[in-house]
């Protein structure tokens, strides 16, 4: 079975995303998502970025990674970019950094972001999560027709599998 990251947003520009020191932020990573990270031992670190970055051209930098087969690799490099390291991943910059060691071609990279080559692509998948396929919140899984959504037990997604297979 193949991973397919795809664009959502839960706060897409201009809309104003939360600071990291914001009550709800700091709640639901002490509280959620923290734990269940230690618990995946998964390294994850609040990113102190202030506030959160839009992530359009983090998203748009996925789409081009995708049409050169490197999607998955691209969403890896930018997890950790952000949740490990604290990088600004609203930055065409940091971004293209991120392309660069993928040994994506950077300048065409960066002037995709800066023209916003994606945008209108990436506004497709916007559309369809919220109308067509419902999320309303980060992560969502697919797995065949079962939809997973928020941070879930291995065991759901171990019986989300079985019943795909």
């Amino acid at each position: 079975m193949e991973i397919e990251w795809l664009p959502f947003e839960l706060r897409p520009y201009p809309q104003q995303t939360l600071s990291p020191k914001s009550d709800y932020i700091q709640q639901a990573w002490h509280q959620s998502i923290l734990p269940y990270a230690e618990k995946l031992g998964v390294t994850m670190n609040l990113p102190m970025v202030d506030p959160q970055p839009h992530t359009h051209f983090s998203h748009e930098g996925l789409l081009y990674a995708k049409e050169h087969g490197k999607g998955n690799d691209y969403a890896d490099q930018v997890f950790k970019a952000f949740y490990e390291e604290g990088k600004n991943i609203g930055n065409i910059s940091v971004l293209g950094e991120l392309a660069a060691e993928l040994d994506l071609n950077r300048e065409e990279f960066e002037e995709a972001l800066s023209t916003r080559r994606y945008s209108e692509e990436r506004e497709k998948w916007l559309k369809q999560a919220r109308t067509t396929d419902m999320i309303q919140a980060v992560p969502t899984f697919f797995i065949g027709e079962k939809k997973l959504t928020g941070l879930q037990p291995r065991a759901a997604f171990e019986k989300a599998l079985s019943e795909e297979k």
